[in-house]
């Protein structure tokens, strides 16, 4: 059926059934690809312990970071994003993971990190 078939039978729908269908093979498509750019985890070579923020600990404030890395083949991180988690140790794991070096690989990659803030009690 075509465009205008649609609008013969139904004037309520017009094109959207076309449209439909385009955008469930594109939605399609973009799935099937997702797992080519997805990466697994890469080996982390060297790690940076995050320094506690003293506010942070004053207020008794812990829990998990979880963030992004975006780390080039040689293994160095070059962006941070912050996911979920309090945005003042988000703040202090972001600035450490910056100096993580991850193993080389093939090409650039996204790496989930999570930094756990825990006071000890």
């Amino acid at each position: 059926m075509n465009c205008f078939q649609l609008i013969s039978r139904s004037g309520r729908f017009g094109c959207a059934g076309t449209k439909l269908v385009q955008a469930g093979a594109l939605a399609l498509m973009l799935v099937t690809a997702l797992p080519a750019m997805a990466s697994d985890s890469r080996a982390v070579k060297s790690r940076v312990s995050p320094v506690y923020p003293e506010i942070a600990k004053r207020m008794r404030v812990s829990g998990l970071v979880k963030l992004e890395a975006a780390v080039d083949p040689q293994g160095k991180v070059t962006d941070v994003k912050e996911v979920s988690g309090n945005h003042t140790l988000a703040v202090a794991a972001k600035e450490a993971l910056l100096h993580w070096k991850f193993a080389p690989a093939d090409s650039g990659t996204n790496e989930a990190v999570e930094i756990n803030f825990d006071l000890g009690n």
